[in-house]
């Protein structure tokens, strides 16, 4: 399994011969602007929910690929109804797609496109797959449900956000590293903006001094796990 970040919340994972993307906001960030969206591969879109910074690049990327976009049933609904490809799924429900099984879990922020359309709960995603599995925070505050995961999964890396302000700061993502029993980190959502600039340094010390491994990658930069 190959996890790139192409900035902010965006991911592309390469398992089992299908390329992933999650939530493409992309061609609006400055700091990816070394990444053309109209070279990436897809096979699915995942949409962790609807706020403009992670469905920015959805549909120009889906048009091009015809990937399938899976998320909540009223965002799936949203694409559905403009012609995409999509898969429903919500909290607590999960699929056994051909790169392996994913799960949509609880995630606790908001949801609504920039049109003002509703975009449901917002939620998470676990994929199991190649025996490796990946949990993918999505926007989220701290919350017990983390908990939940570590009963149903052993996990090999956390994908966390850690900017602080509109989601968890380094300080809530070792507490969220801990619930779901997980010391392999790769922090996200971080300094995209000025509300959510952070200290690298202080925020990789933190997490090595509760004996935790947090990765901040450059964008464009990959890990294999």
């Amino acid at each position: 399994m190959k996890i790139t970040f192409y900035g902010h919340a965006s991911l592309g994972i390469e398992v089992s011969g299908k390329h992933i993307i999650v939530d493409p906001y992309i061609s609006a960030n400055p700091k990816a602007s070394h990444i053309d969206i109209n070279t990436l591969k897809a096979d699915y879109i995942l949409v962790t929910h609807a706020h403009g910074d992670h469905i920015l690049d959805v549909e120009a990327i889906a048009k091009r690929t015809n990937a399938v976009i899976v998320s909540n049933a009223e965002i799936a609904g949203y694409y559905s109804q403009k012609g995409f490809q999509s898969h429903p799924v919500n909290h607590g429900g999960s699929w056994n797609f051909d790169f392996g099984k994913l799960k949509y879990v609880n995630a606790i922020h908001s949801s609504s496109f920039p049109d003002g359309s509703y975009g449901g709960n917002p939620g998470g995603f676990v994929i199991e797959g190649e025996h490796k599995n990946v949990y993918i925070a999505g926007d989220t505050a701290l919350t017990m449900d983390m908990k939940l995961i570590s009963m149903r999964t052993k996990l090999d890396l956390a994908i966390l956000p850690i900017g602080d302000n509109f989601t968890m700061d380094v300080e809530d993502a070792i507490i969220a590293s801990d619930f779901v029993d997980c010391d392999k980190i790769l922090g996200y959502h971080y300094d995209t903006f000025g509300y959510i600039e952070i200290d690298h340094e202080a925020a990789i010390r933190k997490f090595f001094d509760k004996g935790k491994d947090l990765m901040l990658l450059e964008i464009g930069s990959s890990i294999d796990l």
